[in-house]
């Protein structure tokens, strides 16, 4: 159904998609930490099922998740101004994560080194940690 193209006779059949929506996602504005948690974990549940595959049709919900927290971070998270590794340490435990929930992207004797001041982030890693982070890459460089 192309909403363009249909009358405001359409709003009954939306309403009952939005609910059954609602029923799993509970998709809406980020108002607190609860909200946040939760639209949180829904884009952690879809980043797994989707991948990066921008043909899954759970793509754009994915995409719209994302852009709600990046809406929140962006009024409500703070990044300090410091150093490198302690944006890093920063964002773990904002984020309640351990070194190890970053294994994806590094191993935690890299980034245990990181944030012991025995190794420096490189670029590459500042672009995975950016884009783990939602936030600029300069910030880990």
């Amino acid at each position: 159904m192309n909403y363009q193209n249909q009358s405001r006779s359409a709003m009954p059949e939306l309403a009952k998609a939005w609910a059954a929506l609602q029923a799993y996602a509970l998709l809406g504005p980020i108002r607190n930490d609860a909200d946040f948690e939760r639209v949180h974990a829904l884009a952690n549940d879809l980043s797994d099922e989707v991948g990066d595959d921008e043909s899954h049709p759970l793509f754009s919900l994915f995409e719209l998740a994302m852009e709600l927290i990046e809406k929140w971070e962006d009024e409500h998270v703070v990044i300090p101004d410091t150093e490198p590794k302690e944006v890093l340490r920063f964002l773990l435990e904002e984020n309640k994560l351990k070194q190890k929930d970053l294994s994806d992207i590094a191993s935690p004797t890299l980034i245990s080194d990181i944030l012991a001041g025995r190794r420096e982030i490189s670029r590459v890693l500042a672009k995975s940690l950016s884009t783990r982070f939602n936030v600029n890459a300069s910030a880990f460089l």
